[in-house]
């Protein structure tokens, strides 16, 4: 990748010598420069936000709440996690973080959610079905309300930014479902993986 952007620059760059234009390749230069800045400090600001709120609802025991709550869910999407696993409250987080567009949030916890299901799973070479179940529903990236885009939409001067929040509602529940589908016919189809119950039920 490195080497296409390289490419294009030094195009971009002979074509302005040749053209007269180097001007405003100068010009480019130093106004992305400062405005890749600009919406840099921006999206940290948001990001230190919900994240803290994030925080603030695990320490309170909201996350628990949902994680609860999402249980007969889960338990349908996850049929191999033992009940009071961990892994629940970290897919609930994850679930909520990309609900609300904050991928950069979503990542590390999913990272998380991902390290508990390969507890359970004793083929350690090979991923289990609800490890691609999370893997799937996070390429899906279901989203309620993309704060992040929203968030470069306003940096960019955008006039009304929230104007994304339905059309993208809309897509991101077709294409999350889309992948729920797809991804438990291919668990009917593929070979049965073994999980491990869980300690508790092996001690």
């Amino acid at each position: 990748m490195n080497y296409i952007w390289f490419f294009i620059i030094l195009i971009s760059v002979i074509s302005a010598i040749f053209t007269g234009r180097i001007d405003a390749v100068v010009n480019a230069i130093l106004t992305g420069a400062q405005k890749a800045v600009e919406i840099a400090i921006y999206l940290a600001g948001i990001m230190a936000f919900w994240l803290g709120i994030m925080k603030i609802a695990e320490k309170s025991g909201l996350i628990e709440i949902i994680a609860k709550a999402i249980t007969p869910v889960a338990k349908f999407l996850f049929p191999d996690i033992p009940k009071d696993n961990p892994a629940v409250g970290d897919i609930a987080m994850n679930f909520t973080a990309n609900a609300f567009g904050l991928s950069n949030a979503a990542t590390p916890i999913g990272i998380k959610a991902m390290k508990e299901l390969q507890k359970l799973n004793i083929n350690k070479d090979s991923a289990s079905n609800d490890m691609c179940t999370l893997l799937a529903m996070n390429t899906a990236g279901f989203q309620l309300i993309p704060a992040t885009v929203i968030a470069i939409l306003i940096a960019c001067g955008s006039k009304n930014p929230t104007e994304i929040i339905f059309p993208t509602l809309i897509v991101t529940s077709i294409a999350f479902i889309s992948a729920l589908v797809i991804v438990k016919v291919l668990e009917k189809i593929t070979p049965p993986q073994q999980i491990k119950n869980n300690e508790v039920n092996n001690g």
